[in-house]
């Protein structure tokens, strides 16, 4: 496979920087009575952390300009986010590997037999720490669907990021199988994000404060525009490359609806039970879907 390092450096640099997240904002959400799942959840967040220090040890000149200038890594908002949601929650973050991420540039190294050894062997743990996450998240589901548990995290959100974390297994294995790395199709990719964004609007929507009236309705717009795209995808009423189109002018929207949400939160300007480095979470998934429809490339 050409690229076969860059595009494992890539995905490890995005994916596992959500993986690690999506185990704080589980973590968190947990009851202090709730020690085991804490625990657990704080196992993976820690492994996923040290995964992606460990992919930035090797990513230096290995990494494409389109993906360090897409913002889907960091954002000027992510170190501050990580500060914050550290102190409001007691979970300690290492914003070192933020810093770290911040001074990557790009380059055309050429790929060695060693630097591939070390990408397969990212690639393997990565592979084995997400059957592990995602058993842990349909547990959790579970749980909270019989009544046995109780988390501040909403079901659906459980569901959502699981979803994610089968996706980054889908793409590790088509890696590794040497399979062009397409996710499944572009139009499948499509709809995925597009599922993920409306997400997005649901749980901002739920998240923010009932005071909120205006940015509640926004998000609810939001919502309703990605659901009508997923509904004109199911019947195929656009040509392919226009729907894209539409897809990127409401991503390229909601990214700033979503910039201007996660600096209000760090400025403490929007009453909301949204964690900083949630918003800024979210913030770089659109980042991530505008690259991949402006570019047309899935990794």
């Amino acid at each position: 496979m050409k690229d076969y390092a860059t595009l494992s450096i890539e995905t490890h640099l995005f994916f596992a920087r959500i993986m690690k997240e999506h185990a704080l904002f589980l973590e968190a959400g947990f009851p202090c009575c709730e020690k085991d799942w804490i625990e657990e959840a704080q196992y993976f967040r820690k492994n996923f952390e040290d995964l992606l220090r460990d992919t930035l040890k090797i990513a230096e000149g290995n990494i494409h300009e389109s993906v360090l200038k897409s913002n889907e890594l960091v954002t000027e908002f992510t170190i501050p986010a990580e500060q914050r949601t550290e102190s409001l929650s007691g979970i300690p973050i290492d914003s070192k590997i933020s810093k770290m991420t911040c001074s990557l540039s790009c380059g055309s190294n050429e790929e060695s037999c060693s630097l591939n050894r070390q990408v397969q062997q990212i690639n393997e743990r990565a592979h084995k720490l997400l059957d592990g996450l995602i058993r842990f998240k349909e547990r959790i589901l579970c749980k909270m669907k019989d009544g046995e548990l109780y988390t501040a995290n909403y079901p659906l959100l459980v569901e959502h990021i699981m979803r994610e974390a089968k996706m980054y297994r889908d793409i590790i294995e088509q890696i590794m199988s040497k399979r062009h790395i397409s996710y499944q199709s572009f139009y499948e990719t499509e709809s995925f994000w597009n599922q993920i964004m409306m997400e997005h609007a649901w749980f901002i929507r739920g998240l923010l404060d009932p005071s909120e009236a205006q940015l509640i309705e926004t998000a609810d717009n939001f919502s309703k525009d990605y659901a009508r795209l997923l509904e004109t995808a199911r019947r195929q009423d656009y040509r392919a490359n226009a729907l894209t189109e539409k897809s990127l002018e409401e991503t390229l929207k909601y990214r700033d609806f979503k910039t201007a949400g996660t600096k209000g939160i760090l400025d403490c300007q929007i009453a909301s039970i949204i964690l900083p480095l949630l918003a800024d979470h979210v913030l770089r998934e659109a980042n991530h879907y505008i690259r991949v429809l402006e570019t047309g490339q899935t990794r």
